[in-house]
């Protein structure tokens, strides 16, 4: 009997017998209470609180504007639409690298403010303190490799990370070395398919990829890119599973059409 089938509740207990069983994880954003009851609803293993809200939802071109208070946000608004999922939370830009005091407070703030059940953070052994302070409060904590956005002023560029081997040699020992840390689960982001299906078999934890290929033990998306929200977002690892950029614009186009005609609301649409 499959394991994410049996829950009623995901859990980080739940996606490591997932990986131990050769299941495939599923994890999508969300960023609000009707999209995240939807998600929810459709049977996906992890909401992924992402501070790519920061450019979904506010328009930002980078992640790092986003706030801790405006994350939290977010994330209790996803919270209290979730039934089965595991909801994990970003934690911003600026809030646990460098001090591992105050990455201490900002996952308390997080956990008990929105009601998340995991904290990500971006980073190999450069954070390692950071997480470890953060587990010795009960924290579940997601790592995330690769190309990772937060340092994207650092990369100077959204290419793919770790072609080169020295690069790939110090992503495979940071994953290690998070998993050793505690961390539950990595995200490996844009990075070649081979090392990430390394990693996977390298490390015990469960990995979850987002442009790593197939090799490793889940996926993620952010959930306006595939189902084609996101209109002018076009790299080679989104598959779009609709387009609903076409089909809201027709459906809006529509209303305009009806009221400015007079057709909306007709008899039966009024009391």
């Amino acid at each position: 009997m499959s394991v994410h089938k049996n829950v009623k509740r995901v859990t980080t207990h739940v996606l490591q017998e997932m990986k131990d069983n050769n299941e495939k994880i599923s994890m999508l954003t969300g960023y609000d209470f009707s999209m995240a009851k939807i998600i929810d609803g459709a049977g996906i293993d992890v909401i992924l609180v992402g501070d790519s809200a920061s450019n979904v939802m506010a328009g930002h071109e980078t992640t790092l504007p986003i706030t801790l208070d405006q994350m939290i946000y977010h994330a209790a608004s996803v919270v209290r639409a979730v039934e089965r999922a595991l909801v994990v939370v970003d934690m911003p830009f600026g809030s646990y690298q460098g001090n591992s005091k105050e990455a201490l407070v900002t996952a308390i703030r997080i956990m008990k403010e929105s009601g998340g059940h995991a904290v990500k953070m971006e980073g190999g052994q450069e954070i390692i303190e950071s997480i470890s302070r953060i587990l010795t409060a009960g924290i579940p904590v997601m790592g995330h490799l690769g190309l990772t956005p937060q340092s994207i002023y650092k990369f100077g560029t959204y290419v793919v990370r770790a072609k080169q081997e020295e690069e790939a040699n110090r992503l495979i020992e940071d994953a290690k070395a998070l998993e050793a840390a505690g961390c539950f689960s990595i995200v490996l982001e844009k990075i070649p398919a081979e090392l990430a299906e390394r990693v996977a078999k390298e490390v015990n934890i469960p990995i979850i990829g987002i442009g790593a290929g197939g090799g490793v033990d889940g996926q993620v998306l952010v959930v306006h890119d595939m189902l084609g929200i996101n209109n002018d977002f076009n790299p080679r690892f989104l598959r779009k599973y609709h387009n609903l950029f076409e089909e809201m614009t027709n459906a809006l186009k529509s209303y305009i059409s009806d009221v400015r005609s007079g057709d909306f609301p007709n008899k039966e649409e009024q009391y």
